[in-house]
């Protein structure tokens, strides 16, 4: 095998580790929680059917390949729970030298390429970066239609969908009032 391949093989068999970063996020129906690998599956398939709601028009492509490779960097950094505030200090240290690690696998220049497209999707400052982070909001939101989460932490978690798409974050604001209807989510 050629070192190219074998760089490539070595990354896929790394990356299959997502598989076991189980997030706090439970799968619909009350299913056990689920991992960032399907939370990235399901962004991606989400981003596709939704596309037409960005607020801008948005390569889908390398939205979708965001939405895929976003958690990676969990296998080294771990799940940050998006209200753990203890947690969250150390999340960009410790995400950015799992970065470094992981991509460090793959020939250079996919390196490079999935690098810049992972910190892309961290600055916030792209059409695609910002409707990715409007599925990494909508997504988790749509599963824990009964966590017993507080409002005010899940409206603060969701101002950045509004930013990706205007529809998408009505929807996000239905959801949360009709949870808060229903009692399921603390006012």
């Amino acid at each position: 095998m050629n070192e190219r391949l074998e760089k490539q093989m070595r990354f896929a068999l790394e990356i299959d580790k997502e598989k076991n970063i189980c997030r706090q996020t439970h799968l619909s129906g009350h299913g056990r929680r689920e991992t960032d690998a399907e939370h990235a599956w399901h962004m991606a398939i989400m981003a596709y059917l939704l596309r037409e709601y960005s607020n801008e028009s948005v390569d889908i492509a390398k939205v979708m390949l965001m939405c895929l490779i976003h958690d990676i960097v969990e296998i080294d950094a771990g799940d940050t729970y998006a209200y753990d505030a203890e947690m969250l200090k150390t999340q960009k240290a410790r995400e950015d030298a799992a970065k470094e690690r992981i991509f460090s696998l793959l020939p250079d220049d996919q390196r490079d390429e999935l690098t810049a497209l992972f910190d892309e999707f961290e600055a916030f400052e792209t059409a695609e970066s910002r409707f990715a982070h409007a599925m990494d909001n909508l997504q988790p939101l749509m599963l824990n239609q009964s966590n017993g989460g507080e409002k005010e932490q899940i409206y603060k978690r969701q101002e950045k969908t509004k930013l990706g798409s205007e529809t998408l974050f009505e929807l996000t604001d239905k959801l949360i009032r009709d949870n808060i209807a229903k009692g399921s989510l603390k006012g």
